[in-house]
């Protein structure tokens, strides 16, 4: 594989001399700064042979160094083996960063060069700032790979459907209609939106163009009066056609937006950077103001409308039944029959396929026993799987796809004998996910003023986790979605700490990792909601969404307080009253057991 690799490392050299480019740039990325990019967009994968799902390479005239975090250091260390790559492992002591490694490397007056589109605009900047002392120059309209790539995979063209209102909750109209007077009060004439899950919300479609988020390839750009919608026409029937038609649409080809953009002038037009492909921002002529700002529909989207909310309880209830029906077979049979990673993965994923209205995942499933565990981000390979044994813990983080919202879940279940620290640490997590989740607060707090009551029982034990506490969820959309979260700092490019409001939704996730042993983490999904009002202001709190037993087997109740052991006892009963009714007398009979009250002694 790896000479193969060398070989097309070559044949971009000999277009880069032609083109007189010094360094070339190729990252893990799509045209919209989507999560998960398609098999089109593998440009990276292609020309390295490395298959993790992020990395970033940069050849040069006699170096090709490739940039990848660790949970990939084991993983590309063998996928590169033998060829002339070499390994650059983030955040290690003596590992530059791209930028760095850029300023060095580069020669005075050189020419950099990558694909605008799979850059973001923030990014470029970042890089035209750190190279200006040596004066070097971009070239960013054309993409090298695919002049080298033969045989390369189509772009995703999958079929358009339209959300309807019943699940959407507000119509197309309305939220364009809101749309525009966010823009009039930034004083903005032109609105360029290129993140494919504010587009869908926007106009109440979904698609398959994006592994595990129901997207649909495309661009917007919106003025007070046209709303223009890039987009390959292949996609759209006539049935969506007519839809977009009568929501005030425009349709064009899914490239004309780099046309469009160069035609506009004396304009004043709002766009998010960091979002925001380069070489579309690149386009824009001089005579037009920039407005750097996250899209307005970002928040919008973030509040769930009521519809949505009661949506979204349909959907967990879906969910619920599938992991349960999950949790007892595994904890039935694991050590009567072969299990590994993938298989039990497997069986799950099975199992949600079955629920009614399921569309498939919503990211990719974490299935990690005993010491991958302790890898929060593990992903089960061929060459990584390993046996379930009847002893110590098992964690899966998964999570699905349904018309009515989108679903993710942890739960670490005890396969057979538990340590007095795995027990502990089980406990501890526990009690930190329903603290959290049992928390009253006043409006105005963010996720940064309440994350330390979900870390305050391991602090208090010189422990942490080194994670946010919890994310935004989308509705049949991005299982991963801004502003909102959980995390005690402000991380600027996370983007999740804004004020919690009614509707949002987001995950309440603490965990712990102990290498070489065993990993922990237990998630709900919350929705926020107002509760009492009084002479202090509007108080806050939040209702589960997800109801799936927690594994009593795993518990060390004498770690647990009265409060903690009513607030299981509690959450335990709603586990059972919502999901029995779906399941058999068997299935309810091992719930009823699994969910039974707990006593201290």
């Amino acid at each position: 594989m790896n000479h193969i690799a060398d070989e097309r490392i070559a044949k971009l050299r000999e277009l880069m001399k032609e083109r007189h480019i010094d360094a070339y740039i190729v990252p893990t990325a799509d045209f919209h700064e989507s999560e998960y990019v398609g098999t089109y967009f593998e440009s990276r994968i292609f020309l390295t042979g490395f298959t993790g799902s992020a990395g970033t390479a940069i050849v040069t005239m006699d170096e090709t160094a490739l940039w990848v975090d660790g949970r990939y250091f084991v993983q590309a260390e063998e996928q590169i083996q033998g060829s002339s790559i070499v390994l650059q492992k983030m955040g290690q002591e003596g590992v530059p960063t791209i930028k760095e490694y850029l300023k060095e490397k580069m020669p005075k007056e050189g020419v950099l060069g990558f694909d605008g589109r799979v850059i973001n605009t923030a990014m470029g900047e970042e890089l035209e700032d750190a190279l200006a002392e040596k004066e070097v120059a971009i070239t960013c309209q054309e993409d090298l790979i695919d002049l080298i790539w033969e045989d390369r995979p189509e772009i995703s063209k999958e079929s358009v459907w339209i959300l309807d209102e019943a699940f959407a909750g507000k119509s197309s109209k309305e939220k364009i209609t809101e749309l525009r007077e966010a823009m009039a009060k930034e004083q903005a004439t032109v609105h360029i939106l290129t993140t494919l899950d504010d587009i869908a919300w926007l106009l109440n479609i979904r698609g398959n163009d994006i592994q595990c988020n129901p997207m649909v390839l495309s661009y917007a750009m919106i003025t007070m009066d046209k709303f223009y919608l890039y987009i390959h026409s292949e996609v759209l029937n006539d049935e969506v056609k007519t839809y977009l038609e009568q929501q005030g649409v425009t349709i064009k080809g899914y490239e004309e937006i780099y046309d469009m953009v160069k035609e506009l002038s004396d304009e004043t037009i709002l766009l998010e950077k960091g979002c925001t492909n380069y070489a579309i921002y690149s386009l824009i002529d001089n005579s037009n103001t920039v407005i750097n700002k996250m899209n307005p529909t970002v928040l919008r989207k973030a509040i769930k409308n009521p519809v949505e909310v009661e949506n979204m309880k349909k959907a967990h209830v879906k969910d619920g039944v599938a992991m349960v029906k999950f949790i007892r077979w595994l904890k039935e049979n694991v050590g009567k029959m072969p299990m590994d990673e993938i298989s039990v993965s497997n069986y799950l994923d099975q199992l949600r396929k079955e629920q009614e209205g399921n569309l498939g995942l919503s990211f990719h499933t974490i299935s990690a026993y005993g010491a991958h565990a302790a890898m929060c981000h593990y992903s089960a390979t061929e060459e990584t799987n390993i046996p379930l044994e009847t002893r110590g813990l098992y964690l899966v983080d998964s999570g699905g796809q349904y018309y009515e919202g989108t679903t993710d879940i942890t739960r670490t279940i005890a396969v057979g004998e538990l340590t007095t620290e795995e027990k502990e640490h089980f406990t501890l997590t526990v009690i930190s996910m329903l603290r959290l989740g049992a928390v009253q607060f006043l409006y105005g707090c963010s996720g940064v003023s309440l994350d330390y009551v979900a870390r305050e029982p391991f602090w208090s034990r010189g422990l942490d986790y080194n994670h946010g506490t919890g994310h935004g969820v989308g509705f049949l959309a991005n299982v991963h979605e801004r502003p909102n979260g959980f995390r005690f700092r402000i991380v600027p490019e996370r983007q999740d700490s804004c004020v919690l409001e009614e509707g949002m939704i987001m995950s309440d996730e603490p965990g712990i990792y102990i290498a070489g042993s065993h990993g922990v983490r237990t998630e709900n999904l919350v929705v926020c909601k107002k509760a009492e009002k009084n002479e202090y202001g509007q108080f806050m709190k939040f209702e589960y969404l997800t109801f799936v037993p927690i594994d009593l087997d795993a518990l060390e109740l004498s770690v647990m307080t009265e409060r903690d052991i009513v607030l299981l006892n509690d959450y335990h009963k709603e586990v059972y009253a919502k999901i029995s009714p779906y399941l058999n007398e068997e299935e309810k009979a091992w719930l009823q057991h699994a969910t039974r009250e707990v006593k201290r002694g």
